[in-house]
């Protein structure tokens, strides 16, 4: 066994990340713990291996996805999560002992000297002890941690008592005069780790961003060597200026520019553009973009931090570095406490011991009581119960919180920005309007005739006529008309679905005003022409979700600014704008753009969250102080956000606003009780009635603390939230 030097876990070799510097050997628990030691030595950290993970980028570099920037451990995250874990239930198996063996629990429970024996105390010394150093040390360890950073927190004031508690309780049993605590100590130690594995679970798990947008890029590419043939090679023997070949349907490998070939490229997951986009020779394509119908030749022209990819995570480690400071409710009641614990222990032994003038003994009971009292088992688990409930019943509704410090922050949101693609609309090329120019034919007629046709091609326009209708009429003689449509004989009748330029080379006018107004929409209209005339057109553009305009008049209420980003041009954002009654929207904003147009608003005065789905809002929702995902989008997304909308509804962004306002109130209201409970158990335990015969036992305290944690719990299991149905 070994100790990791930065987290002082002890690892195992075989398990171990293994690091060789200046020709010693160090093993580390994760690759996390492996890259902050790194960094403390300012070395490069760009070719640090991670176990487990191999995608490559260009010239053998390697896009790390553990710990560079501080977030992703979760294999580290997980073993807290198990060390406290195991810590609980060990103390718990201990405690049974320890309280049986505990003079005052004796006395409490009127059963005398009946199971008194010679040695007892020292054996519950023993028990207690064993607890202390096992069950105690996160919170010892916690309270160094706190000093070495100033930022005095829960682990000090949990620490400050239950040594405290120790010290002065193994006194007594080493023949000081007072009362043992000992049993104190360890409910408090058995809480307290209650608390924090409940915490740890329901707090964020590490981020897979990085390892997320990795995984977008293929694992080998169909490279041309020099004499011809094809070989497919891993990534990281690309080189710039190497050809490659991208076959239909597969996944872009490398950043480059077309010298072969004609295709439609999918990359609404890069760009946030919504059609997939037509490339020829001369084009550019960006790697991690998927490939359409056609093969495609490519001169590879970026790779490894220069690609596009990278400049991605980048983003993403900048924005989530910036944001990792926040420091969480609890704690901030925590530090104040710590002040009064101490403040008011040292201040009940000098009026005892020196104004007072009463022993030492005495003195020193009123203080430990204090002190003991000051940390209630309630606020350990004041904000843990809320969000455990909260997470639950919002996990029951399809709201899945992922980071509790920023579902927290989500109660005081003041401008949500939206992604256009995927979120407030279903992200798929669908039909929106029919037009026919004569009165012998419906318009549902006029689609099904064109579906039929558009049924046998392949083009993504055609694709989304067709599945608009259900049932499709047999087609015969079906041919592609090149560039500008196609055509087929349905019921015997020629039926020619074709693009505006189809009509100009023939000469057709077309001057309905209609058509004008779909176009300068930014839609894609095409004609349908029956028997050689003009029938009617189909207009085709990004479907808006039948939800989005109620969740946005509902956020409106609630006083939130919505708005919305989009890679699309401003004729269709403008008209998505205006059919859901946004505040405010940004047009053709690239993926690199979209982390400072939320700075921009934070810059505003604004509390702002985002919403997204695809890898170009990765970095928008790490900067943004609440990053939610629809869950239906992108990996990357997903594990860059704080909270994630499983059922990709916008009115789930209404539902967990909602949900963290109530839950934030119950918060409040529990912390409440938990530091209200000390404002009057603490003068009464340092003897402030001393004078009238009244003075808080510690049995008496006990019961009050019992009763304080058995009101926040109940009152954190009453939160109720009723999500609004669309």
């Amino acid at each position: 066994m070994f100790i990791d030097p930065v987290c002082g876990m002890k690892v195992d070799e075989k398990t171990a990340v293994k690091l060789e510097k200046d020709g010693k050997v160090y093993y580390f628990c994760s690759e996390h713990c492996k890259n902050k030691f790194l960094s403390k030595d300012n070395l490069e950290m760009s070719g640090a291996k991670h176990e487990g993970h191999q995608a490559h980028h260009g010239h053998g570099e390697q896009i790390v996805g553990g710990g560079c920037c501080g977030h992703n451990h979760s294999g580290h995250h997980e073993h807290m999560v198990a060390d406290f874990r195991k810590r609980f239930w060990i103390s718990l198996v201990i405690t049974v002992p320890v309280l049986i063996l505990s003079p005052m629990i004796q006395q409490f429970l009127g059963l005398g000297t009946t199971i008194r024996f010679i040695g007892d105390l020292y054996l519950l010394f023993v028990f207690s002890s064993i607890i202390f150093f096992y069950g105690g040390r996160p919170f010892l360890k916690g309270l160094v941690d706190e000093f070495k950073d100033r930022q005095p927190g829960m682990m000090t004031l949990i620490a400050i008592a239950i040594t405290i508690a120790y010290v002065y309780s193994a006194a007594v049993v080493f023949g000081l005069s007072g009362n043992i605590f000992f049993w104190e100590l360890v409910t408090l130690i058995d809480i307290m780790l209650l608390g924090h594995w409940i915490e740890m679970k329901s707090v964020m798990g590490a981020s897979k961003a990085l390892e997320e947008l990795a995984r977008l890029m293929p694992s080998e590419a169909h490279k041309v060597m020099p004499d011809g043939t094809i070989k497919d090679v891993p990534l990281d023997e690309l080189n710039i200026n190497d050809k490659i070949i991208i076959k239909p349907g597969e996944k872009i490998p490398a950043d480059g520019d077309i010298v072969e070939g004609e295709s439609s490229i999918n990359e609404a997951m890069l760009t946030g553009e919504s059609r997939p986009v037509p490339k020829k020779m001369g084009g550019k394509v960006i790697g991690g973009s998927i490939n359409g119908e056609g093969s495609l030749t490519v001169v590879v022209k970026k790779t490894g931090k220069d690609s596009f990819l990278s400049q991605i995570i980048n983003l993403v480690q900048e924005a989530q570095q910036s944001k990792s400071r926040t420091q969480d409710l609890a704690n901030r009641a925590a530090l104040w406490l710590t002040i009064i614990a101490i403040s008011c222990g040292v201040v009940t032994l000098f009026v005892w011991l020196v104004l007072m003038h009463k022993d030492f003994a005495f003195a020193i009971e009123r203080t430990v009581t204090v002190m003991v009292i000051t940390c209630p088992h309630a606020l350990g688990l004041a904000v843990p119960l809320v969000v455990a409930v909260s997470t639950t019943l919002a996990a029951s509704n399809g709201l899945l919180i992922r980071n509790r410090a920023a579902f927290e922050r989500a109660r005081n949101i003041q401008a949500i920005i939206f992604d256009k693609t995927g979120t407030l609309t279903e992200g798929k090329f669908g039909v929106t309007d029919k037009i026919v120019f004569t009165s012998d034919i419906k318009e549902d007629e006029l689609l099904k005739y064109a579906a039929s046709v558009e049924a046998r091609s392949q083009h993504p326009i055609a694709k989304g006529i067709a599945t608009s209708v259900k049932d499709v009429i047999p087609v015969e003689g079906f041919k592609a008309i090149t560039g500008k449509g196609a055509e087929g004989k349905v019921n015997g009748k020629n039926i020619k679905v074709v693009s505006p330029g189809y009509l100009r080379e023939k000469n057709i006018p077309m001057n309905d005003e209609r058509i004008k107004k779909l176009s300068s929409q930014g839609k894609t209209v095409v004609f349908v022409m029956i028997n050689g005339k003009l029938k009617g057109a189909i207009a085709l553009a990004d479907i808006i979700r039948p939800e989005s305009k109620k969740a946005i008049s509902m956020l409106k209420k609630m006083g939130v600014k919505c708005m919305m980003l989009t890679g699309d041009n401003k004729q269709v954002a403008q008209w998505v704008s205006e059919e859901i009654g946004l505040d405010e929207y940004f047009a053709e904003v690239l993926p690199q753009e979209k982390a400072s147009k939320v700075k921009e608003i934070q810059q505003r005065g604004l509390i702002v969250a985002m919403t997204g789905d695809g890898v170009n809002d990765a970095p928008a929702l790490a900067q943004a102080d609440v990053g939610i995902a629809i869950g239906a989008g992108t990996d990357v997304a997903v594990e860059t956000a704080d909270i994630i909308l499983v059922k990709s509804n916008p009115l789930d962004v209404v539902a967990i606003i909602g949900l963290a306002r109530v839950t934030y109130k119950k918060m409040i209201q529990n912390l409440a009780w938990a530091t209200g409970y000390n404002a009057f158990a603490i003068p009464l335990a340092a003897g402030v009635l001393y004078k009238s015969n009244i003075l808080l036992s510690p049995a008496m305290g006990a019961v009050l603390m019992s009763l304080s944690t058995v009101i926040v719990a109940i009152n954190a299991r009453l939160i109720s939230y009723k999500k609004e149905e669309d």
